[in-house]
């Protein structure tokens, strides 16, 4: 499995407003156990994602963390168009372009700004068409963002050999619990 897109909430529909709230912790962490598993048990070499805030940000920044123990990974942001983050706050901006910069590519599917949801579902289909897998944090009761990449990616893997790795609420609890333990410990 050499190139597997990741996906996941937006902060707002994780109720995190901000890059301080203690949930976020948890999700880099397990995006990093579900990452560092890819890459040793399957081979994976490339992350793309589309560099949307909250899940996908902090998958990136996992992924540009384990270069450190993994040079040979690669991260691709496939922006879904061109200035997808001119409405987004200053921040977010900032924290957005810093992850654009030490991305290994970085190019928009669609060469125009937005115009309407065709190009957001360009996305999802290039996305699954250029990976052998999906890892996104999704609870099936929540649905959100996640949900369209989700739901292609579970209909490519009934046809083809396509893999989808789901990061569930119980793997967040369970996450959550071990950091709190290791924390008391140290």
């Amino acid at each position: 499995m050499n190139v597997v897109a990741i996906t996941g909430y937006k902060p707002n529909e994780l109720g995190i407003f901000d890059q301080k709230h203690p949930g976020i912790p948890v999700l880099k962490a397990a995006y990093r156990e579900r990452i560092i598993r890819l890459i040793e048990d399957e081979g994976t070499s490339w992350f793309i994602t589309n560099g949307s805030p909250g899940c996908e940000l902090w998958a990136s920044e996992v992924v540009l963390d384990l270069k450190k123990d993994y040079p040979d990974i690669k991260l691709g942001i496939l922006l879904p168009f061109l200035e997808q983050e001119s409405k987004w706050k200053e921040g977010v901006q900032a924290y957005y372009l810093d992850i654009l910069k030490r991305a290994d590519f970085v190019e928009a599917i669609s060469q125009k700004p937005y115009e309407n949801p065709s190009q957001l579902r360009n996305k999802t289909e290039f996305m699954i068409q250029k990976s052998s897998g999906l890892l996104s944090v999704f609870d099936e009761e929540h649905g959100g963002s996640a949900r369209f990449m989700v739901e292609r990616a579970r209909a490519e893997s009934e046809r083809s050999d396509y893999r989808l790795f789901l990061i569930t609420q119980d793997d967040l609890s369970m996450i959550e619990q071990d950091l709190r333990y290791n924390d008391q410990w140290e």
